[in-house]
């Protein structure tokens, strides 16, 4: 079974964390397992708890009335959900649900507040997540409205390759095309250039990254 420690005192999020303080996390903490597309949570739900990923990972998207789905992020171990609804009250402005076999943490709006404000020098370890969560937000709106598709998709790969510690990243390209609101053609004319000048390999289902230089050098032009 996975150690929760490995979530609450392992991760960036929570670096430094001291262990009294852990343990009184732990202790308000839920273990939760999921199948594959359960759902943890729906667009427009009340924010009653964050959910840290313990094993597995999260798809984060947005649907339009008429079913056209925006890819948010793929949440992945040592990260945390839902956190911004918990803190400013407001519904959940996405869908959450398990890919494939997962485990998370829950814990609850109620117990957190109580433990907040018993002990209310957590809170400094629980900002730094929000301010991640909004740089991130803010980054991606800039890239939208000021660069071209292929800085875009350098910027995304660059993203998802820190996120994951891993040159090797493991989605659909329909997924990297809702990631970036464009078309599976689009994607793929751009991925094709990026293989032909030895950024990336692409095969069915993954993505090789093979030199970030050139990726960034991509990412900053436009």
């Amino acid at each position: 079974m996975t150690d929760k420690r490995d979530i609450l005192h392992g991760t960036p999020l929570m670096a430094g964390l001291a262990e009294p303080l852990v343990d009184e996390l732990l202790a308000i903490c839920q273990q939760r397992r999921l199948r594959d597309g359960e759902y943890i949570y729906r667009q427009g739900e009340e924010g009653d708890a964050m959910y840290g990923v313990l094993e597995g990972k999260i798809r984060l998207s947005n649907t339009t009335r008429e079913g056209r789905e925006l890819l948010v992020m793929l949440v992945e171990r040592g990260d945390w959900i839902g956190e911004v609804s918990l803190f400013d009250g407001a519904a959940r402005s996405q869908d959450a649900y398990a890919l494939g076999d997962t485990e998370v943490l829950r814990i609850g709006k109620e117990q957190l507040d109580t433990l907040l404000e018993a002990r209310p020098e957590l809170y400094r370890y629980f900002v730094p997540m929000l301010c991640r969560k909004l740089r991130l937000a803010l980054s991606y709106v800039e890239a939208t409205a000021l660069y071209p598709l292929s800085a875009r998709l350098a910027r995304r790969l660059l993203d998802l390759h820190q996120q994951s510690a891993d040159s090797e990243l493991h989605f659909p390209q329909e997924d990297l095309a809702k990631m970036l609101a464009v078309s599976r053609q689009a994607l793929s004319r751009e991925l094709k250039r990026l293989e032909a000048a030895g950024a990336v390999a692409v095969s069915y289902g993954k993505l090789r990254i093979l030199n970030v230089d050139l990726l960034c050098s991509e990412a900053v032009a436009g």
